[in-house]
């Protein structure tokens, strides 16, 4: 049966390859070796386990700066009834790791003692005094470190596959050793094709694409104990790509051959790896990264394993913690990394393809008593989700999603400790909570934001979803902002509405406005392409508002049903030439060097439950509101006017 193209689940896949490195005697440690034992050995995995050389302390020890003595000695002695101990021939002074005298069983600290001259009098020498005197007697062995209180001689010191951590290195060097036997580490190449590939720092021009999988994947190797070998550019030639795998496997344990795994004109992976050895898989049933080869490439005396990564970047970066690192466990003799789990409840419905294991970005938070999960942007594209995302929630194969509300289980990829310090927001999307972000961090908090649009972060207030919502969402009747729509959806949830900043929405247009907009009316031009933002979102509805006074139909608008989640994105597609105009704020145009044309002043605030407005967690959140600092980055953004910044718009209980 082809193996090309042909989807199968993700547990075959595995066990596929699993099956491939038995038969070729892989599935263990590659081999071992010695390494100094210094810096650089943290996080080498133990070959050997390390039985201790001598014991820690070698020697008794005194624990304290002062005086060793024989404890018997000091019997009787009392505060009214004090004893003296001659130096030398009773007591001599010892410094905290000092060894003990062979004649001597117990320390008395130094503060405990009076040091005497010839005459019996106080003396200033507290080293060598002719005698001491003390006022309280010592038990045995107090205030010493007997000989191996830490380790004894022939004692295990730590096993073989241990993963080493800093305090490791401490004991392994206290019991005796220099050197220790490793698990070699497993050399993988990582070789990126695409003649559209520029490296990183290179000029880009347009159908360019910066090469960063190669980054990714060889810093993920060597985080999971490997040894990268990042190579140059291969460009899209069947012979050029199959003569660099070739070179490669003579001097690597791994080969990860980055994009050409689909099955377009362009795609020679597979090829590649039949023509140097065996494909066993071309396609998996996971979603991002379905296209990803398993191979072996012939070399003597063992085949060499090959993975085809995903061009994609987030299919890369998955493929690697699927595929990748539990490879780079079985070699290195231990476990694979097991992520910290914890149930969260799903804040809107996820669909998934029935057929394949789908692998959910999500930004995680805790709201009073509940964990979160809401879904980050689905693309395999956009690296940004993994960067943004918290954790991932995997869709089995045979469901089709999740509904809203049921609990996932999420794999964090952060601690649950940064987890607790998060503040969730969920709502309209303003460059300003970008900026809110990064001041924050350095006040010990995380700010992680779900862009649905105003409407949704009502509903999100609603559901007990979110510590705050943005929203400038304008009453067509009353000319009011925010409230009238917190009284209808919020009618049992007491919220605190403060303004965060005055705003300017405008027509975001190509630079030198080549297509000659200037007023909503210009958007019926057949000629146009339009770019929306999503139903609820507060610029849509003040669109729709402005429109309906003009007497414009939606429908006469080309492009009114293509729909952006951000001012952003909105503002890239206007870059990228995919549409010509959108409406957006004046921020969004300055940051892709877009054109402006001002149509409207807003409000936009944050709609705050009272059970967190003054909560601990939110404190340096209204902080920042009055910070000098924020609200000069804040001012020198285009279109944003500080005036109400902090004011209290109402208290809607």
């Amino acid at each position: 049966m082809s193996v090309y193209l042909h989807d199968i689940p993700l547990d075959q896949a595995q066990q596929r390859l699993i099956d491939a490195l038995q038969a070729a005697g892989l599935s263990g440690p590659l081999g071992e070796e010695e390494i100094i034992l210094d810096e650089r050995a943290l996080g080498r995995v133990l070959a050997a386990p390390v039985w201790a050389k001598i014991s820690s302390p070698h020697y008794h020890a005194s624990a304290m700066d002062g005086y060793a003595v024989r404890s018997q000695e000091t019997a009787g002695a009392l505060p009214t009834s004090p004893l003296s101990l001659q130096y030398e021939t009773q007591t001599v002074y010892v410094d905290t790791g000092d060894p003990l005298p062979e004649w001597a069983n117990a320390v008395i600290p130094i503060e405990n003692v009076e040091p005497l001259d010839e005459g019996g009098q106080l003396s200033g020498g507290e080293r060598y005094p002719q005698a001491i005197r003390i006022r309280a007697a010592v038990a045995p062995w107090a205030h010493v470190r007997p000989m191996g209180e830490d380790m004894v001689a022939t004692q295990l010191v730590l096993p073989a596959g241990h993963t080493l951590r800093p305090a490791d290195l401490g004991a392994i060097a206290g019991c005796g050793h220099d050197r220790v036997q490793a698990v070699r580490k497993p050399r993988v190449a990582v070789i990126p094709t695409g003649t559209e590939l520029v490296a990183v720092g290179e000029p880009v021009r347009r159908g360019d694409i910066i090469e960063y999988n190669s980054l990714v994947l060889a810093a993920q190797v060597n985080a999971w104990g490997g040894e990268a070998t990042r190579y140059p550019i291969v460009a899209d030639e069947f012979e050029e790509i199959k003569n660099t795998v070739a070179e490669a496997v003579q001097t690597h344990d791994l080969i990860l051959l980055n994009a050409g795994s689909s099955a377009g004109s362009e795609d020679f992976s597979a090829g590649v790896v039949e023509s140097l050895g065996e494909l066993l898989v071309h396609g998996v049933a996971v979603r991002p990264g379905h296209p990803v080869i398993l191979g072996m490439v012939s070399r003597l005396p063992s085949p060499v394993p090959i993975i085809g990564v995903p061009g994609y970047p987030v299919s890369a970066a998955l493929t690697g913690e699927i595929f990748v690192e539990p490879l780079l466990a079985r070699w290195l003799g231990r476990q694979p990394v097991q992520p910290h789990e914890i149930d969260a409840t799903l804040t809107r419905k996820m669909t998934s393809p029935a057929g394949d294991d789908d692998y959910v970005r999500m930004a995680v938070g805790k709201v009073g008593e509940k964990t979160l999960a809401a879904p980050l942007a689905r693309g395999s594209g956009v690296i940004t989700s993994l960067v943004r995302a918290d954790g991932i929630v995997i869709v089995p194969r045979g469901s089709q999603g999740i509904p809203a509300g049921d609990a996932v289980r999420v794999r964090l990829y952060r601690s649950p400790g940064e987890i607790e310090q998060t503040i969730f927001a969920i709502g309209s999307h303003d460059m300003t909570l970008d900026v809110m972000a990064q001041f924050l961090a350095a006040r010990q908090r995380r700010l992680t934001s779900a862009n649905v649009g105003s409407l949704g972060g009502l509903v999100a207030l609603r559901r007990g979803e979110t510590h705050f919502a943005g929203s400038h969402l304008l009453d067509v009747e009353s000319g009011e902002y925010n409230l009238p729509y917190i009284r209808e959806y919020l009618p049992d949830v007491p919220v605190r509405v403060v303004a965060l900043v005055g705003r300017e929405q405008g027509l975001v247009v190509a630079r030198g406005n080549p297509k000659g907009i200037h007023t909503l009316g210009d958007l019926t031009n057949p000629e146009l392409r339009f770019v929306n933002r999503q139903r609820g979102a507060g610029t849509r509805i003040l669109l729709d508002y402005q429109l309906h006074q003009l007497g414009i139909s939606p429908e006469s608008i080309p492009g009114y049903p293509q729909e952006e989640y951000t001012h952003l994105t909105v503002a890239a597609a206007v870059a990228s030439g995919r549409a010509d105009c959108g409406l957006a704020i004046a921020a969004a145009a300055q940051a892709l060097a877009l054109d402006f044309i001002p149509l409207f002043k807003e409000r936009y605030d944050l709609v705050i439950p009272l059970e967190y407005a003054d909560s601990e967690l939110l404190a340096p959140l209204m902080d920042l509101l009055a910070d000098s600092e924020f609200r000069t980055m804040v001012a020198a953004l285009p279109g944003y006017d500080l005036a109400p910044m902090g004011e209290v718009i109402a208290e809607v209980k």
